[in-house]
């Protein structure tokens, strides 16, 4: 049984640190974000309220899916949702 429990809990951690690496791609996207509203607002200054508020609102949509993602892995760290199902 002992052993059983090893394995639920090492694959509990492993899943945990995958979804934490999932953030990289909202990170990445933010990026994009960032340095495209960056250049939009060089080719047309006049237009950097606008571009701003479009940029802020694509940086909230990315940033999202990593909550998202950060929440499910502290829930799968501290509740333990499968090891409890062992005994």
């Amino acid at each position: 049984m002992e052993n059983a429990q090893a394995w639920v809990l090492a694959a509990e951690a492993l899943g945990a640190g995958i979804a934490m690496l999932t953030n990289a791609g909202p990170s990445i996207g933010q990026g994009l974000v960032g340095s495209r509203a960056v250049e939009a607002v060089g080719r047309q200054p006049e237009a950097s309220g606008v571009i701003t508020r479009t940029m802020i609102i694509g940086d909230a949509l990315c940033e999202t899916g990593g909550i998202y993602a950060f929440i499910f892995a502290l829930m799968v760290m501290f509740t333990r949702p499968f090891s409890s199902s062992l005994g």
